[in-house]
């Protein structure tokens, strides 16, 4: 039970000043007015604490009570977490729109995980077991696809006394440890763990796996790897949130975090309409059955979208902990970093670049660190990956923005997006000249295992030919393509057909939507494999534009769109079909 012990002699939006408040300390939670209102101290002079207030503060006046938790800001992480839809402070806001109807009623208090639910509880230690903090002693089938993996909290150690199968809800005891001076320890399904420290781990190893998303241009030029950090910059109407849906939909992460930090309502909503509806690739079943979904809208109150990314980001350490991949998407972080500034604005601090606060980059680089490729904590070797994949929305698509710049200083995988390609209708608009990858010398070795040595030398050769590409569309803008020589003429030709029938991507389309790194392997085999059918047509003395023009080429832009199971067998034959062609044309020409 909290006790009151100050009141307010401030309040100036989500921030609230109040006296009588010694002994408090940083970060703890505090519950405001007789509303119960949910803050956090963030600042403490004396006896005077300034709180971040995480609810709407219309209404607070002056000498309003405050009453004291004695615990940080925390989640509760346990079964119950899949499925379901939280705000940046982790209020189910399901179980909220039963109880209270369509709007947050402030001071609502609701417990983030069930407290009623039972679940199954299937032993993985017995009685007279040693186990120490990390180690799993039983698991719970939380969805059709996740089992989720009760851990022995951090901090704890000893000797099974008593577990057992059974149903039980989360806050039941599961198991009783004795430690080494014979104190017994009740264990249960749900642990707290503050928002603002990471959780531990035994050690951060090198990221060496890809994480497949099924998107072309990321995966084949741009990959990032489970356990890496990457950014997607861009401006308004280019693709950011289209780019976070497919990767929360199709990226080869067992666990997927989507935190929507103050988008807007109606794309929040689109993500909520549809992921319930959306099949997982691996099983067939509701992807919504290995997601977890934080949505912290730009009309909810500007604190909770600070807290939000740290909200989502410990939830996907407790998954990591269990030894699964996790994928956390964040959209955007600009919003975050937003609300970073306003909260810095009311404590009149001095400001930084573009009033953002001195600290911003320090926060954006705490915020990136949890990431990681880990040995978990526990006597066992567990592995587990945890991957930040953050959107970041520039005003005007400004990437010399403080937020961008913080966040490239950090991450090391960096897709551009860029308002001019998505003019175009070329999507993903990202840009394969300006973006990187700084993994690339890590996971060669998993696509030279995977895919082949040939894979890596024409994924290399086309880069080489979209830059050259580039060059020469320098001199076309001058003087036109005719004028080109007929080898640029074909390289051009070429590098079309990789943008439109390799790169080009339809997240709509029921086929192309996902494309598996063995179809990207054939399909971009097939695109390059007609460059050296064009040239023995040429050394013929075919006619370019007779090459150019054939029909033929119409099966390679039309194969993307052959399932990804079908692929294969497809593959053979359309390369037959361009060499019978160019055979036909070569025949014409000896005729004449």
């Amino acid at each position: 039970m909290s006790e009151k012990i100050g009141r307010t002699v401030k309040v100036a939006g989500p921030l609230v000043v109040a006296e009588n408040m010694a002994g408090t300390r940083m970060f703890d939670v505090v519950r405001v007015s007789e509303n119960r209102l949910v803050g956090e101290i963030i600042v403490l002079r004396g006896d005077t604490a300034s709180i971040q207030v995480y609810e709407e503060t219309g209404g607070l006046g002056i000498g309003e009570p405050v009453y004291l938790t004695g615990a940080p800001l925390s989640v509760e992480l346990g079964p119950g977490l899949l499925t379901a839809i939280f705000d940046g402070v982790q209020r189910p806001l399901d179980k909220i729109m039963k109880q209270e109807g369509d709007y947050i009623t402030r001071g609502v208090e609701v417990p983030a995980l069930s407290r009623d639910k039972k679940w199954h509880f299937l032993p993985k230690v017995k009685a007279g077991d040693k186990v120490v903090e990390g180690d799993i002693i039983g698991t719970v089938q939380e969805t059709e696809i996740i089992e989720h993996r009760i851990m022995v909290p951090p901090g704890i150690f000893g000797t099974i006394e008593h577990i057992e199968e059974g149903e039980f809800t989360i806050v039941d005891t599961v198991c009783v440890l004795k430690d080494d001076n014979g104190v017994e320890k009740n264990i249960t399904m749900l642990q707290r763990w503050p928002v603002r420290i990471p959780r531990p781990y035994k050690k951060k190893l090198k990221p060496q796996i890809p994480l497949i998303s099924g998107q072309r241009i990321l995966d084949t030029f741009i990959p990032v790897a489970k356990g890496g950090t990457a950014c997607v910059p861009g401006p308004f109407g280019s693709g950011k949130t289209v780019i976070q849906h497919q990767l929360a939909r199709w990226a080869d992460a067992e666990i997927i975090v989507y935190v929507g930090c103050g988008e807007r309502g109606n794309e929040m909503t689109d993500v909520l309409r549809e992921f319930p509806e959306l099949k997982d690739p691996k099983t067939g079943k509701p992807l919504l059955q290995r997601t977890v979904m934080i949505a912290n809208t730009s009309n909810m109150p500007v604190a909770a979208r600070e807290a939000s990314v740290y909200t989502g980001i410990t939830i996907g350490e407790y998954f990591r902990d269990m030894g699964y991949s996790v994928a956390l998407m964040a959209d955007s972080t600009s919003r975050w970093a937003e609300a970073m500034r306003e909260i810095s604005g009311r404590l009149e601090e001095m400001p930084g670049e573009e009033g953002y606060p001195a600290y911003l980059g320090r926060r954006i680089a705490e915020f990136y660190e949890r990431s990681g490729y880990v040995k978990t904590i526990g006597s066992d070797d567990r592995e587990g990956a945890l991957s930040v994949i953050g959107a970041v929305s520039p005003p005007g698509g400004d990437l010399s923005d403080p937020v961008v710049q913080a966040t490239l200083r950090v991450v090391r995988v960096f897709w551009s997006l860029e308002a001019e390609l998505a003019y175009q209708r070329h999507f993903p608009a990202i840009s394969w000249l300006r973006s990187y990858t700084l993994y690339k010398e890590n996971l060669d070795s998993w696509f030279v295992e995977n895919l082949g040595e040939e894979y890596i030398k024409q994924r290399d050769y086309t880069m080489a030919l979209l830059q050259k590409e580039a060059q020469l569309q320098e001199i076309v803008r001058l003087v036109g393509a005719e004028s080109l020589p007929i080898k640029d003429r074909l390289t051009l030709e070429i590098t079309r057909s990789i943008r439109e029938d390799f790169i080009q991507q339809n997240a709509f389309d029921d086929v192309d939507t996902y494309c598996s790194i063995e179809k990207q392997k054939l399909l971009l085999d097939l695109v390059l494999s007609f460059e050296p059918e064009a040239k023995r047509a040429i050394d013929a003395g075919v006619q370019f534009s007779k090459i150019a023009y054939m029909q033929e080429r119409e099966l390679i832009a039309r194969a993307k769109f052959i399932p990804n199971d079908k692929v294969e067998e497809e593959y053979s034959i359309i390369k037959q079909r361009i060499h019978d062609a160019v055979d036909k044309l070569i025949a014409e020409v000896a005729e004449e």
